[in-house]
């Protein structure tokens, strides 16, 4: 068995004024990876490639080892997808889009599919087009979850659900990861999210992958560094990763084992580091 449930490597893909330029990286099984960026970073297109919804330029996919161009037929039982816009029809009901999914997947179970509503609290017999964002995207989850899927594709999966559902799809996440052969990537600007659940992160700027890293070693890595301008100035510039100055002192991403010693840093969030190195790779 693959250890990995998802490997890149030097994905390429060009169109109009974006490039996706040589992404690589590895999704261990039992475990969650958080890509973040902004709008236009390249997320959607990265989940796209992965499913070969789109031709790539170049470099390699793999699923549980598999190339997904060659096998997304017998690939597509193990894989959930959860897209930025939910693609149910307009006229259908959950029931009715439980009935449509028990014909496409072999191994949909019906009776989780209906705990999913209960829990997530859908509507049973409301049409889709009558549903919120936040609602579609539930019923999108819970319907992902419900062929029993090994890799989770969630695109923005927890935008536009308020905090409370929010915090329910995020632990279902969770959850489903503690089967060791699952795996998630969840795609989000929304970092707050990604920070609770996630075991590694993906920063994705401008179509670069800035790092690929595990997030408790990324925390530990990093740190926020208050001085004067004069100490920042003082630093190797490799150690500097992004800073703000001000007539009142300095504030700055660091590397923690590249300070002199004795110098002190306060915790990074996730948000911040982000922040931090989008401007400093501008």
């Amino acid at each position: 068995m693959d250890a990995n449930a998802l490997e890149i490597k030097d994905l390429r893909k060009s169109y109009g004024d974006f490039t996706l330029d040589g992404l690589s990286l590895t999704l261990p099984r039992g475990c969650i990876m958080g890509l973040v960026g902004e709008n236009g970073a390249g997320k959607s297109t990265t989940i796209k490639l992965i499913l070969g919804m789109i031709k790539k330029d170049g470099g390699s996919v793999r699923i549980f080892g598999e190339d997904p161009m060659t096998d997304m037929e017998a690939l597509k039982e193990d894989i959930g997808v959860v897209p930025d816009e939910i693609g149910f029809p307009d006229f259908a009901t959950a029931e009715i889009i439980g009935r449509i999914m028990k014909n496409v997947y072999r191994n949909w179970e019906q009776s989780v599919y209906e705990d999913f509503l209960k829990k997530m609290d859908i509507p049973k017999d409301r049409k889709f087009k009558e549903y919120s964002r936040g609602m579609r995207m539930k019923l999108g989850i819970a319907a992902a979850l419900s062929h029993r899927p090994k890799l989770l594709l969630l695109d923005e999966a927890t935008n536009g659900l308020d905090p409370v559902v929010r915090d329910e799809v995020v632990e279902l996440f969770s959850e489903f990861t503690r089967q060791e052969d699952h795996a998630v990537l969840i795609s989000s600007h929304i970092v707050s999210d990604l920070e609770k659940i996630c075991d590694y992160i993906a920063f994705l700027h401008k179509g670069k992958l800035l790092l690929c890293e595990e997030k408790d070693r990324l925390l530990e890595q990093y740190g926020m560094l208050h001085c004067t301008g004069e100490q920042l100035a003082g630093l190797m510039p490799e150690a500097v990763i992004g800073k703000r100055e001000s007539a009142y002192g300095a504030e700055a991403l660091v590397k923690r084992n590249m300070l002199p010693a004795g110098w002190e840093t306060s915790p990074v969030s996730l948000e911040e580091l982000f922040v931090f190195m989008v401007k400093g790779s501008a």
